[in-house]
């Protein structure tokens, strides 16, 4: 099957670099097309005909649009020979998928951007008020999560190989680094982030790697 797959993607976006991740993992070629998220591209009426969400990314793969990054990602799981994206048993399925949503369901959508900017704006806080949001809440979910990750053993959220899970943390760490959050107390967490420091399939879906777009 000739798969072909296209991701529309900003390189800062988490939910995009959770599937650059996936991706890399399943060894599928990608081609990127950034869109840039500062310029409003978005919104044009191009991108909300593949995405009416308006939101990144949107993965053109198999004659579809697919859309929201977990649901990307256990598509590509179910469609790809081979892939351990989710473990083969139900309660291993469970874990993962529990440790994925915490990151993609609790902690990432109170620490979008655009809500936290909502709420500096409304309290008239600027940038400092932004930057204590993201703070707290970031630091509140990953305490969490190491919560959970006790009851997993290995050097990846489970087990002896990256999942959906690894591929959901590793972005939320990137976030956690650029506001400012301490995370070395977080002993599961960070040897999590050493394992998958050294994998080509995490180096390359790096934001820094990818680079930010052109200004259009």
């Amino acid at each position: 099957m000739n798969r072909n797959p296209v991701l529309y993607d900003y390189w800062r976006s988490s939910a995009s670099y959770r599937v650059r991740i996936a991706l890399n993992l399943l060894g599928l070629e990608t081609e990127l097309r950034p869109v840039n998220l500062l310029t409003g591209a978005n919104q044009t009426e191009d991108y909300l005909s593949m995405n009416p969400q308006g939101l990144l990314p949107t993965l053109v793969i198999d004659g579809k649009h697919l859309t929201q990054s977990l649901a990307i990602i256990e598509y590509l799981h179910a469609t790809t020979k081979g892939s351990k994206l989710l473990p083969e048993k139900i309660d291993g399925q469970y874990q993962v998928r529990q440790l994925a949503y915490a990151i993609a369901m609790e902690i990432h959508p109170v620490c979008n951007l655009s809500v936290a900017k909502h709420v500096s704006e409304l309290t008239g806080g600027g940038d400092e008020t932004k930057v204590n949001w993201m703070r707290h809440f970031i630091n509140k979910g990953l305490t969490a999560f190491e919560g959970l990750l006790q009851d997993t053993d290995g050097p990846f959220c489970f087990g002896d190989q990256p999942t959906m899970a690894d591929c959901c943390l590793i972005p939320q760490l990137y976030n956690a680094d650029r506001w400012g959050v301490d995370t070395t107390g977080f002993a599961r967490i960070e040897t999590v982030r050493k394992t998958t420091d050294g994998l080509e399939p995490f180096k390359v879906a790096h934001p820094d790697a990818v680079g930010a777009p052109p200004a259009e």
